[in-house]
């Protein structure tokens, strides 16, 4: 641990910190600002009917809803073993990257639901596989399955150029070729997502979808990181050499399910994990 912070008198940390406060108060501006643009989006009304399993059996996106006027999806990623033809075996467990998002998930959702509020994550594998993960994490959160649906590539969080146009991160084939990341076959699959939805009598409406980073502020650990001389340990931040980088970002060679980082402090990466870039 090299370039740690300066140490300084009172009086020069509170006048650093004033500079720094005026910052601060200028990107809660500007996110408020981004918020309302937000808000203003036009929606687009949901006419398929797609279906779910979850623990009650088949349901409508409308149940998700369970009568408030709002819904939040996380769009839960999944672990798949592809075979050389293409076939897909789902494994045990969610991808971890999508866990950690998943771990921070209040275990109460009630300050959602008094705000008209409704969160559920959805994924595309079978349902059982789906309720013995969660009740192995300890997750309380609804999940549903969109198996055998066209939900999950009608939202671009999986993509298979074989059975719709590929949208990454809002990036058409064309587009990706043209910023230099020409479509893989291998990239086929699923991707992470938050997608907001508003319900108006028996209409259902799309307001939003966010991936890649836009995803970050669901990491809520990160947040609380941000604000420690350390940060997140990551090998992008600032200064360098402050902290040595743990590779628990997301898709990290460090980053584990929830259940599998123990109670030791810091993390040792299984072996063979290549070091951290």
């Amino acid at each position: 641990m090299t370039e740690l912070p300066e140490v300084v008198s009172r009086e020069e940390w509170l006048r650093a910190r004033k500079e720094l406060l005026a910052t601060e108060k200028e990107l809660t501006r500007a996110r408020d600002r981004v918020n309302a643009r937000r808000r203003r989006l036009p929606m687009v009304r949901v006419d398929k009917r797609y279906t779910f399993e979850g623990p009650d059996g088949t349901v409508g996106l409308a149940d998700l809803f369970e009568g408030r006027p709002q819904l939040v999806v996380h769009h839960f990623m999944w672990e798949y073993d592809t075979g050389a033809d293409g076939s897909e075996r789902p494994r045990e467990h969610g991808c971890p990257s999508c866990s950690s998002a998943a771990d921070q998930i209040p275990a109460r959702l009630r300050q959602l639901h008094v705000r008209g509020t409704s969160l559920a994550a959805v994924s595309r594998v079978p349902y059982e596989r789906i309720a013995a993960f969660r009740d192995r994490m300890g997750w309380t959160f609804p999940w549903y399955s969109a198996a055998g649906s066209d939900f999950n590539y009608d939202f671009h969080v999986t993509l298979d150029d074989r059975v719709a146009p590929v949208l990454l991160d809002y990036r058409t084939e064309a587009e990706l070729a043209e910023a230099g990341q020409p479509w893989e076959v291998g990239w086929r699959g699923d991707y992470p997502g938050i997608s907001a939805f508003l319900r108006v009598g028996d209409e259902i409406f799309h307001t939003y979808s966010t991936f890649g980073r836009g995803l970050e502020e669901f990491h809520n650990g990160d947040n609380y990181l941000d604000l420690t001389a350390l940060g997140r340990q990551e090998a992008w931040e600032e200064p360098k050499g402050r902290a040595v980088p743990l590779g628990l970002q997301v898709g990290g060679p460090a980053m584990r399910l929830p259940d599998e980082y123990g109670d030791a402090p810091g993390v040792t990466p299984p072996p063979g994990t290549p070091p951290s870039p």
